[in-house]
């Protein structure tokens, strides 16, 4: 409940004209990390998702006086970097007049190559076991393994049922095992 009433605290300040960027000053402070890694696992390169990140932050920016609560306001920031994410891939692949697959193959050779990634062989395994699913399942897998998620947040974020977000997750688990089985 006290991360609730953080929340109503900065929509409160950011309310108010002479504190209004002290408002935002906080929220980035807050939630900058968790949107840039959210954003970092849909599109790999670290230069690309903090461009990523900008654009949502100013996008949280200019629709934040227009926020209703009807929502959880880091859900509510977390849809806005889902739609820039698939955004950003969608004119990626339409750019470079290429498939999905060859997009995700491209994220999955930035992530061998990039010094950013320095996990051990597992965790590499892992980001390109995830690169494999469907942008939807990836979404899902990336916000339920690593923000733990609940799924009606995501339900909230995604505009997409339980029962169907906890199957795209299941099948997501399923893909990585097998990936991970025949990799080996």
């Amino acid at each position: 409940m006290a991360i609730q009433a953080e929340d109503e605290e900065i929509l409160n300040k950011f309310r108010d004209e002479k504190t209004r960027n002290e408002a935002f000053n906080l929220l980035l402070r807050k939630y900058q990390q968790k949107i840039y890694w959210h954003v970092r696992r849909m599109v790999i390169d670290h230069d690309d998702a903090d461009d990523i990140v900008q654009d949502v932050f100013i996008k949280i920016w200019k629709n934040l006086p227009g926020f209703r609560n009807d929502a959880q306001l880091y859900t509510w920031m977390y849809r806005i970097a889902t739609n820039e994410c698939i955004t950003f891939l969608n004119k990626k692949k339409a750019k470079n007049n290429v498939s999905f697959d060859d997009v995700d193959y491209e994220l999955a050779d930035t992530l061998s190559s990039s010094d950013q990634f320095n996990g051990d062989q597992i965790q590499r395994k892992l980001q390109e076991a995830i690169l494999t699913l469907p942008d939807k399942q990836r979404l899902v897998f990336n916000m339920k393994y690593f923000d733990d998620m609940k799924y009606e947040d995501m339900s909230d974020v995604l505009g997409t049922s339980v029962g169907a977000l906890k199957a795209s997750y299941h099948l997501a688990v399923k893909k990585i095992e097998a990936f991970i089985t025949n990799t080996d």
